[in-house]
């Protein structure tokens, strides 16, 4: 069938779905009502479920409280965001292209959920920093199920939300309760939003097993956050078939690189090889090869494993399992680049000067032939002259110590630019057979990551400048200027210990280079992290467009993800523009197609890229939870972290981060000192600072909050 007659079909079931309901009999019905009345069949019911999405989004239909589905006003004469609930009644909104969310007053949430597409209204009083509004109309709900733990009461029952921000429990009849008791993680169907007076209402659709049940409450966040897991039987049997060792016909116009001496280098642990390295050098010049799995190859556009991709938009990397982003009969199998095997790649081959200055490369598809896995551990061991290391990997050595060298020297080359290289120890959590904490360690860099990270990098980078100048349609990785009211205030705060940041002059805007010089600085210090994290939040968040605005982060003017098309989709989609270029196929037709596509997969990926980030955070502190549960009464020494008026934030060595309510500091009235970011005791004197050390003992714990509390070592 055409698209345009798909289309076509589509725009008139809308255009019936109005008549109906703009109909004088028509009486105000739910989806499920509305599927039986129309006889929509099983199979099209997500199809129906799209359109009057689609319609409430265009203003033509409305949702009454009761979620069912109304004629709508249209949504011109407002602003439309997501409503973001807060546990204590009020909300925000979030709207896209604004600087700034918006604050909605408890008084102003008038019945929205969190998560739902609301039109808001702008208020003329204002109370905070933060310009106020009201929600005049929900347009469409964003949650459909909540996880949460079940509580039987009589007959019927009650979930109550594991997000804190959805701050009212969902009533459950007692026929809609799967069987469910007390203490049953599950999840939650909304057949009901309630009201003032009438709590929200579902069926219990899933029952995840019993709350200390090993392994459930990570599948409880996994269900929260909506993650897809499993994939569908017509996903893994495409995956399998496209799956096929690499034959002669398959290497036809591909550059031959199997007599190329390479490597992979990554942890231990990993199963998804997709990068590959290759390093000589004549003279003064250095060949670096950087060998991607092609991907592209095997997952067609608009083929169910693509979709599938582009639904889960990233891999997510939870602290006991991976949920890939693509079926392992590719990400473990043909898309990984194994030792001894033949494989199809995209390669970077770059040619560095002494400097490590790219001035010469050639994008192009490969045939490679991995000589080793190897992993960071063997090779930092290398780099630190390890006599039995390096006599293992003997044949190997000299590449390992000639990529340390132009690492040095790329690395070096950003460095002058500015780049700015935020080197936190992330945690590093070892859980037992039962899915409980043991250890919380930092995870440091070695040599070794780093080389890996500046290859990269410089891959990336090189990719994003080729086709900025081929002018084609692209997907670039932007990270735009700090906020200057945020650079405005942690100049302030640094000031306390004698350092500062130099702005330009009107618009308060901040080179890259003086934050990596502020950093420099502090490289050493007790304050160093604490000052580091708090630049790290200064800054904003990077994200996918179609636009090349550059990366302030790395000081750069082009960059992309080229990378990793196995785990992440925009990389993905970034081999098949390059093959399609190739392969002279960028033509008029090509370059719309892409234009057309681009912006949605851009923004669509960067939403998924947070959800995944979330969950991650997520699931690390409920561990880390878990883990100081254990300790209840063990004093440790802490830095502080973070000052509020409600108290202080002290993280310890191994990461974790707990807080001192203001209420615990005892023997006076304390106050917070927003200029100074010091908690100061009226009567007493007694001050407590940012990157102050202090002893604290662990006095318990919160799993619905997923926080730490402390107090003072006695």
């Amino acid at each position: 069938m055409k698209k345009n007659s798909v289309n076509e079909i589509r725009e008139n079931r809308k255009k019936l779905i109005c008549e109906l309901v703009e109909g004088d009999f028509y009486v105000p019905m739910k989806e499920k009502e509305l599927a039986l009345f129309m006889q929509v069949k099983a199979e099209e019911r997500q199809e129906l479920r799209d359109i009057l999405k689609e319609l409430l989004e265009e203003g033509k239909l409305q949702l009454t409280k009761r979620g069912k589905y109304v004629k709508g006003e249209g949504v011109s004469a407002g602003l439309i965001g997501t409503f973001i609930s807060n546990a204590r009644g009020f909300g925000f909104v979030e709207i896209e292209g604004r600087e700034q969310d918006l604050f909605i007053p408890e008084e102003g949430v008038n019945g929205a959920f969190h998560l739902d597409k609301v039109k808001v209204e702008l208020l003329k009083e204002q109370h905070g920093k933060r310009q106020e509004a009201k929600v005049a109309a929900i347009i469409s709900h964003g949650l459909t199920q909540i996880v949460g733990t079940f509580d039987r009461a009589g007959s019927f029952g009650f979930v109550i939300p594991d997000n804190d921000k959805i701050t009212c429990d969902i009533f459950v009849p007692g026929e809609r309760s799967k069987g469910a008791v007390s203490g049953h993680k599950v999840v939650v169907e909304l057949t009901d939003y309630g009201d003032e007076k009438h709590k929200p209402e579902g069926k219990v659709v899933e029952i995840l097993g019993h709350a200390n049940d090993p392994g459930v409450d990570i599948l409880s966040i996994v269900k929260g956050y909506d993650l897809p897991m499993e994939f569908s039987e017509k996903v893994l049997n495409q995956a399998v078939r496209v799956a096929k060792a690499v034959s002669p016909e398959d290497m036809e116009g591909r550059k031959d690189l199997r007599k190329v001496q390479m490597v992979t280098i990554d942890g231990e642990d990993a199963k998804d090889l997709d990068d590959a390295v290759s390093l000589t050098k004549e003279e003064d010049k250095y060949f670096l090869g950087v060998h991607i799995a092609d991907v592209a190859n095997y997952v067609q556009e608009n083929s169910a494993l693509d979709h599938e991709a582009y639904n889960r938009g990233t891999s997510v990397y939870l602290v006991d399992r991976v949920i890939p982003m693509l079926p392992h009969a590719l990400s473990n199998g043909i898309c990984s680049l194994n030792m001894g095997e033949n494989r199809l790649a995209l390669s970077c081959l770059m040619t560095l000067n002494h400097k490590g200055e790219v001035i010469d490369y050639e994008i192009a598809e490969t045939v490679i032939c991995v000589d080793r896995r190897m992993s960071y551990t063997d090779v930092n061991k290398i780099l630190e002259n390890d006599t039995e290391a390096k006599k293992k990997f003997e044949d190997l050595t000299p590449m390992f110590l000639l990529m340390k060298e132009l690492a040095d020297k790329i690395r070096e080359r950003r460095k002058k630019r500015g780049s700015i290289d935020f080197d936190f120890p992330e945690s590093k959590i070892i859980l037992n057979q039962n899915g409980e904490p043991v250890s919380i360690e930092p995870y440091e860099r070695n040599a070794a990551t780093k080389i890996i990270e500046d290859f990269m990098l410089i891959a990336n980078e090189t990719v994003a400048q080729h086709f900025y100048w081929m002018e084609v349609p692209f997907v670039y990785r932007s990270h735009d200027y700090p906020d200057p009211e945020k650079i405005l205030k942690l100049g302030t705060f640094i000031n306390n210990f004698g350092y500062h940041v130099k702005v330009k002059s009107g618009d308060n805007e901040v080179h890259p280079k003086e934050i990596q010089k502020l950093l420099g600085k502090i490289e050493g210090t007790p304050e160093e992290a604490l000052i580091s994290r708090l630049t790290l939040r200064s800054m904003k968040r990077a994200r996918y467009g179609v636009d090349c605005t550059g990366h302030f982060g790395l000081a750069c003017q082009f960059y992309c993800h080229f990378t990793s098309p196995i785990r992440r989709y925009p990389d993905l989609q970034i081999h098949r523009i390059i093959k399609d270029q190739l392969r002279g196929r960028m033509g008029e037709e090509r370059m719309a197609h892409y234009r057309e596509i681009l912006p949605e997969t851009a923004k669509h990926s960067s939403e998924m890229e947070r959800r995944a980030d979330e969950a991650e955070r997520e699931t690390d502190k409920l561990k880390k939870v878990q883990f100081m549960e254990q300790r209840i009464g063990r004093t440790y020494e802490g830095v502080i972290s973070g000052i509020t008026s409600w108290g202080i934030y002290v993280e310890l060595p191994n990461t974790v981060e707990g807080m001192i309510h203001v209420s615990r500091l005892a023997g006076d009235y304390y106050y917070y000192n927003e200029e100074a970011y010091e908690m100061v005791g009226r009567d007493s004197g007694k001050s407590f600072k940012l990157g102050q050390k202090i002893n604290i003992m662990v006095d318990g714990v919160d799993y619905m909050q997923r926080s730490i509390e402390f107090v003072l070592a006695p």
